[in-house]
């Protein structure tokens, strides 16, 4: 994969046009990114209700802090403006499913539009909401930098190269490489369907500057901190199937 395109803001920019039954510009894929603030104090207070299926409105009246309840919609109202833009369909009629687990084979593998030739992903942290769209499945992931402390907890869970690595960094270099590390597996977890379910210790992504490619999927580090106001307290990945052989 050549280095991915940068991120597009939603709300700043126009929507996507519509594919025409394949994805544009040969194949490469497409990054948004969202500010939850700056989209939730522009949006129209009704639209979540005419927009949202029932599920979603149902998920949202479920969180118990604001800041959740602002993320998921902002989330979910970016994802079907994208979605419509890309398929020529109103925001609020896009259908979602789920393809099978390829672990378990149940209905909670990546997310698709039933019928399409478009591949999506999404995932968000703090005031940042981050979209993947390409011609082949993908994953993305945006996650905040965390403390030494953090890093040194979770980093017991990666694979034992990564592990080494970061053992090897200086204690203040340690969380950069981490979040580039975490955001890569994440998303090449998202993309191949299982999410955490599966150990993150198996598939080694690396922690330098250059993401280290997992059989056919490759890695890209998505330049967020350029794109918005505070995208340096955040880092993030994309992995992408590097053809239709299944992952």
């Amino acid at each position: 994969m050549t280095p991915p395109p940068a991120p597009r803001i939603v709300g700043r920019e126009p929507l996507p046009t519509a594919v025409a039954g394949a994805w544009p510009r040969g194949g490469e894929p497409e990054i948004w990114l969202l500010s939850v603030s700056e989209f939730t104090a522009a949006m129209d207070p009704g639209a979540p209700g005419k927009i949202l299926d029932a599920g979603e409105r149902e998920r949202v009246a479920k969180f118990v802090r604001a800041e959740d309840r602002e993320r998921y919609t902002a989330a979910h109202m970016g994802l079907r403006q994208l979605l419509g833009g890309y398929l020529d369909l109103i925001p609020a009629d896009v259908p979602f499913t789920r393809e099978a687990c390829p672990g378990c084979g149940g209905p909670h593998g990546r997310p698709a539009v039933p019928g399409t030739p478009l591949h999506f992903n999404m995932s968000h942290a703090g005031d940042l909401v981050l979209f993947a769209f390409a011609g082949t499945p993908v994953g993305a992931d945006v996650e905040k930098l965390q403390p030494a402390s953090v890093v040194a907890q979770v980093a017991q869970s990666l694979h034992p190269r990564e592990r080494a690595e970061l053992d090897a960094l200086p204690e203040a270099d340690r969380p950069a490489a981490f979040a580039r590390c975490w955001t890569r597996k994440e998303a090449y977890l998202k993309g191949i369907g299982t999410g955490l379910s599966q150990d993150p210790a198996i598939a080694y992504v690396g922690t330098g500057t250059e993401p280290v490619p997992v059989g056919p999927w490759t890695m890209a580090d998505i330049a967020v901190r350029e794109a918005v106001p505070g995208g340096f307290g955040y880092a993030a990945a994309l992995a992408l199937l590097s053809s239709l052989t299944n992952a």
